[in-house]
């Protein structure tokens, strides 16, 4: 394997009596598209919000660039290099696209407080040159036409992409992706499935995944853990997963009992 970029040890959620995630260990090397797939409740999202932050573990830890993340303030998993979106898209759909870019690079700004309350140069230069990275952005995504539409305008799948975007704005080095092709039709995920690999390669980042949409994973990544009731039942390639008995029983179990 690469250099590891992520590392799960042993982890384990728990909430009261209720066990979420269970001994869960998995790395994702530097430059995967790696997926976290399963049934609904299978600890996927507990996954996410315990890496970024969200969550403390009850034990186990997480190691990001080999240092120990866990527990760590998700505003600090930001500036570490973690960004996420979330199942149900959060945009601030009263303001622009641009303006949802926009926020996300307010990070990276370089001009102080008082610079911006006197408009001194270095505000307007930072401004400008933020303006114009946020355009950029939106290019990769082929919705800079939609830069100055109302976020609550657009289309599902273009607010889907707008929030992949202003996670990007934040520059990170793990882009985390929490049902990206939910509510596409087949041409916008294909479509989407194009955007990741190009914006994987143009920003040099590292992908960890969740989807439900399997023709989607085949598509995108590289290797997938499988979880079903916070435990671990598969680790490997996606071609893999779909022939493995018990991954197969436990989605069946899902339709079964839907």
């Amino acid at each position: 394997m690469r250099e590891r970029l992520l590392e799960i040890e042993s982890v384990t959620m728990k909430f009261g009596g209720v066990t979420a995630i269970d001994a869960l260990s998995f790395a994702i090397a530097r430059g995967e598209i790696y997926g976290l797939i399963g049934p609904n409740g299978a600890g996927k999202t507990t996954i996410f919000n315990i890496i970024t932050g969200n969550y403390r573990p009850t034990s186990g830890r997480v190691l990001f660039r080999g240092e120990d993340i866990s527990g760590i303030k998700a505003s600090e998993a930001v500036h570490r290099g973690i960004a996420r979106t979330f199942q149900n898209i959060r945009l601030f759909k009263s303001m622009s696209v641009l303006e949802n870019i926009l926020i996300g690079l307010h990070e990276q700004t370089k001009y102080s407080y008082i610079e911006a309350i006197l408009r001194l140069p270095r505000y307007f230069s930072y401004e400008k040159m933020m303006r114009e990275k946020a355009m950029e952005i939106l290019e990769e995504f082929a919705i800079a036409g939609f830069a100055h539409s109302n976020a609550s305008a657009l289309s599902y799948g273009n607010q889907r992409k707008v929030e992949i975007a202003r996670a990007l704005a934040t520059n990170p080095t793990l882009l985390m992706l929490d049902e990206p092709a939910a509510g596409m039709n087949p041409i916008e995920t294909e479509e989407l499935s194009r955007i990741i690999r190009k914006i994987k390669e143009d920003y040099d980042l590292t992908i960890l995944l969740i989807e439900h949409d399997m023709k989607f994973v085949n598509a995108i990544c590289d290797r997938v853990t499988v979880l079903d009731y916070g435990e671990k039942i598969f680790d490997g390639s996606p071609a893999d997963a779909v022939v493995d008995e018990k991954v197969i029983s436990a989605y069946l179990g899902e339709f079964r009992n839907a």
